[in-house]
Formats: C-alpha cells, sequence, structure tokens
C-alpha cells in the first residue's frame, strides 16, 4: 500500500471514529435535552397524537379534543364555553404552549405524568391515557360574575370561606383559548396586541391599588394589637387629618359623613380616610404590614394551584405614606383573589383555609390521583372575637353604609367598598371595588366574594365600589347561596 493511500484510510478511519463518538455522545448525553427542546417538533407530535384528558366543572368536561385535517398534529384542543372559562383553563396551543391549569397539569393531561404509568407502561415505556382535573368551580357563580361583569373591564373571584373552594375566576375582556388551539398566527397576533389584554388573568395575576377595601386589614390590624377594644370605640381621628410632615390635608369623599373620632364601624360604614390614615400611623407600617402578611400579601408563592401575582404591602415608608397605606394607596397592591381572601377569613371566624380551584386530579378510570382537598391548610389570621366584630362593621357597611347594592333578601351580607385613584394626580378613571361575604339565612351556604372593575362606560363622577362592584358581588353571592 502506498503512503498517499495508507494516509487517505487513516484519515478515513479517523472520521468514522469522530462520527461514532458524536453520535454516542448525542445519544446518552444530549438525548434527553434535545428531547425535552421546546421546539423538537416530534414532542408536539406524540403530544396531540391522542385526544387529552379533561377539565372538569360541575360533572361536565369544559374541554376537549378535535381531530385536525391536513397536519401531522392529529389532534387539537377545544372549549366548550371558552371565554366563560378562560382564566381558569388557560390554553392548551399546538404552537403557543399551555397556560394555566392546561400548563401545570400538562402532563397528566397528555398521559405523560409518571403516576399514571402501570408497571408494563413503564417496561415498554408507552403513553398512559390521559388523567383529568376536577376544579372547585361552580358554573352558576361563574356565570353570574362572567355576565354581571359584562362589557365591563375587571375581574372577580368567589371562595367559599369554610373549605377554601374557589367557586368562580372571572376576567373581562376574555378570549376564547379554542382560537389559537391549533395555533391560528393571526389570531395569536389579535390577541396579544390588543389594548385591552384579553389573554391578562386580571383576578389573578394583575394585582392594583385596593383603595377603602384594604380599611378592613387596617381595622383587623387595630383590633388585634388592642389600640381600640372594639368596633364601636370611639377613635382618637381629627377630620380633616393632616398627613403626617406635610401640610396636605387628606379629606373624605363624604364631606358631610360623621367621620371626626368616628368609631371603627362608622369609620367603615362611610369609609372615612381620616380614621384609617391616623389608625395606620398609630399602628406603624410593621404591625400593619404583619396583618397584612397573615391575610396573605407579600406572599410570593401563592399558588391555587396557578401562581397568583403577589399582593404587595410596602416597607421601608415615611409616616406620611404609611397613612395613605392606611387607604389602600401608596404602594398597596392586590389581586381580587388577595381581597376574596380579606372576606373570607373574616367571615370564617378569622381563619383563612387555603384557596384552591383544583379538587381533585384522576386518571382516565376515575381514580383519584390527588385529593386537594384533604390538603388544604388552615391558618387564623385575626381572632374569632376580632372577626366577629369586623362582621358586624360590614353588614352595617351593606345595611346602612356605602354597600347598600350588595343586600341580598334571606342572607346575611357584610361587604366593604373601595374606590382606588388611578394614575398621576388621580389624572385617569378610578378603580371600583367591592369585596364580601354572604350566609344563607336558612341554610349553612355561605360565600366571599371580591370585585374589581377596572374600566367601564360610567362617567367618572359615577364610579364606584358600589355602583360598579357591588351588584356583580351580590350576583355572585346569589348564585352561590342559591338552593
Amino acid at each position: 500500500m502506498n503512503k498517499t493511500i495508507r494516509r487517505t484510510a487513516v484519515f478515513t478511519l479517523l472520521l468514522v471514529l469522530a462520527l461514532l463518538v458524536r453520535a454516542t455522545w448525542v445519544q446518552f448525553y444530549e438525548g434527553q435535552a434535545l428531547a425535552d427542546d421546546k421546539d423538537n417538533r416530534r414532542n408536539a407530535i406524540e403530544q396531540y397524537a391522542n385526544p387529552l384528558g379533561n377539565i372538569i366543572v360541575a360533572g361536565d368536561a369544559i374541554t376537549g379534543s378535535a381531530e385536525t385535517k391536513g397536519s401531522d398534529l392529529k389532534y387539537k384542543r377545544t372549549y366548550t364555553d371558552g371565554s366563560l372559562y378562560a382564566a381558569v383553563t388557560g390554553y392548551s396551543s399546538q404552537v403557543y404552549g399551555a397556560t394555566q391549569l392546561e400548563g401545570i397539569y400538562q402532563d397528566l393531561l397528555d398521559g405523560t405524568d409518571i403516576q399514571l404509568k402501570t408497571p408494563l407502561d413503564t417496561i415498554t415505556d408507552k403513553r398512559a391515557d390521559p388523567g383529568d382535573v376536577i376544579t372547585t368551580i361552580d358554573p352558576d357563580v361563574q356565570k353570574a360574575a362572567y355576565e354581571a361583569l359584562g362589557d365591563k373591564k375587571g375581574a372577580a373571584v368567589a371562595i367559599d370561606p369554610a373549605t377554601g373552594k374557589i367557586l368562580a375566576v372571572v376576567s373581562t375582556p376574555s378570549y376564547d383559548p379554542s382560537r389559537i388551539s391549533a395555533g391560528d398566527s393571526d389570531a395569536w397576533t389579535s390577541l396579544t396586541k390588543d389594548p385591552d389584554k384579553p389573554m391578562t388573568n386580571r383576578a389573578l395575576r394583575q394585582p392594583l391599588p385596593p383603595g377603602s377595601t384594604f380599611k378592613l386589614v387596617v381595622a383587623a390590624a387595630a383590633l388585634e394589637d388592642g389600640l381600640y377594644p372594639d368596633v364601636d370605640a370611639k377613635t382618637d381621628s381629627p377630620n380633616p387629618y393632616r398627613l403626617p410632615n406635610t401640610t396636605t390635608d387628606l379629606e373624605n369623599e363624604n364631606t358631610s359623613a360623621p367621620c371626626e373620632n368616628a368609631s371603627i364601624r362608622v369609620a367603615l360604614q362611610y369609609s372615612c380616610n381620616n380614621v384609617f390614615a391616623k389608625m395606620a400611623v398609630d399602628l406603624g407600617q410593621d404591625k400593619l404590614k404583619a396583618q397584612a402578611e397573615k391575610f396573605g400579601f407579600n406572599d410570593k408563592s401563592q399558588d391555587v394551584p396557578v401562581r397568583a401575582y403577589t399582593s404587595v404591602y410596602p416597607s421601608d415608608m415615611d409616616e406620611s405614606s404609611t397613612a395613605l397605606t392606611g387607604i389602600g394607596q401608596f404602594d398597596v397592591t392586590a389581586t381580587p383573589l388577595q381581597m376574596a381572601m380579606v372576606s373570607a377569613a373574616i367571615a370564617n371566624d378569622g381563619k383563612l383555609v387555603s384557596p384552591h380551584m383544583v379538587a381533585q386530579t384522576s386518571d382516565s378510570d376515575g381514580n383519584v390521583l390527588k385529593n386537594y382537598d384533604d390538603s388544604t391548610d388552615t391558618k387564623e389570621v385575626v381572632s374569632s372575637s376580632t372577626a366577629q366584630q369586623l362582621q358586624s362593621a360590614m353588614q352595617t357597611v351593606v345595611e346602612d353604609g356605602t354597600g347598600t347594592n350588595a343586600q341580598i333578601s334571606g342572607a346575611t351580607v357584610g361587604g366593604k367598598t373601595g374606590t382606588a385613584q388611578h394614575g398621576e394626580n388621580n389624572s385617569q378613571t378610578p378603580y371600583a371595588w367591592f369585596t364580601s361575604y354572604a350566609k344563607s339565612d336558612s341554610s349553612d351556604k355561605e360565600v366571599a366574594v371580591a370585585v374589581l372593575v377596572e374600566q367601564s362606560d360610567a362617567a367618572r363622577s359615577e364610579v364606584s365600589g358600589n355602583g360598579l362592584a357591588a351588584p356583580v358581588a351580590k350576583a355572585m353571592m346569589q348564585a352561590a347561596l342559591k338552593d
């Protein structure tokens, strides 16, 4: 063999060896990473090769799967009443991934969850039949909230105070996830560029200033601390109240309201800013923050199981800023979920049951894989005495105060209105809030709700928690309490 042939043979052999080494490396070291790559088309082909499991509301599937035509993805996700339940389900798309419950339980719904595999499936690496997600959502309460919000931009949440079950999660304007399940790029662009942000879950993932609804937290802190012995004791509250170290007087919306030195009951009834701003300063930011955190503020891992954005009570403030937090302004923010939790804890005699909107997960045969109703945590937020006093004061708000639009025949209702400033120097339309609870007079049914109306067609002068948000809360509470 001459030298040229020998060198060529050695070079060729080295190339073959290099290819073998590379193939071995890819197969044994990079294989899993390639398989898990979100851009790997084979993953989507496998995921949508069979019908997905379903998300269940009150025994009925609100999702489904339909065969596609002219695609290597055999099935696509479908939705029943997609716009009604979008804030619960999220979407599952062949192109754009999955969100909300669809994303959290993707492995269960497509059959790759290890909990679904039989011993034989494990040996053969066969994909199991998909499982289902059973929610806590009450379709009547969900529909009542959705219809009552109508064309308003806003959100609503309802919770069973005794169990922590989330009965409704609504965000408007909404969207139909079916529009993007097959990867329609025009629909995706339209939705993602819509200035009204229909794909934003305002109920869980858009914290905004809670305004006067936060006064419930301040009142709870004052009673727990012993600053005032009960809701009917007179407070030390000049009217108007000058913010500390400033020349700014804090006015009340109702200038004729009896807010000077008003009791907590009267201050909630008329939503007296001077009382709660002064109360926040008297308590100090540390005590107020501690009470807010008991209700769930500043919790960065609030999973229901969808991760809710953190509701914030701030730190490191001067006294004037602390005063403003007492009326739910400055840097205080809250989601409707958070404010529903406040009312739920008060209604449940001071005990907050961790809110959740999934009751169970099951396999294809209906066998329960996990029961979330059995794994909820309960913590005491305030004493039962404090909670009962706040219940009484909230009832006064609805019976004789700023929340009369939430009254329900045959039920005991307590609530708190809120109108939060929006924009620099309150230059934009304020946010209208209402949080409340209702207990049936003839059964053991009860519910706690929070409603936020971010924007509506109402004139600015007509924007109020009682005018815009309370009627939505009333519709939800009626639906939850009906026999």
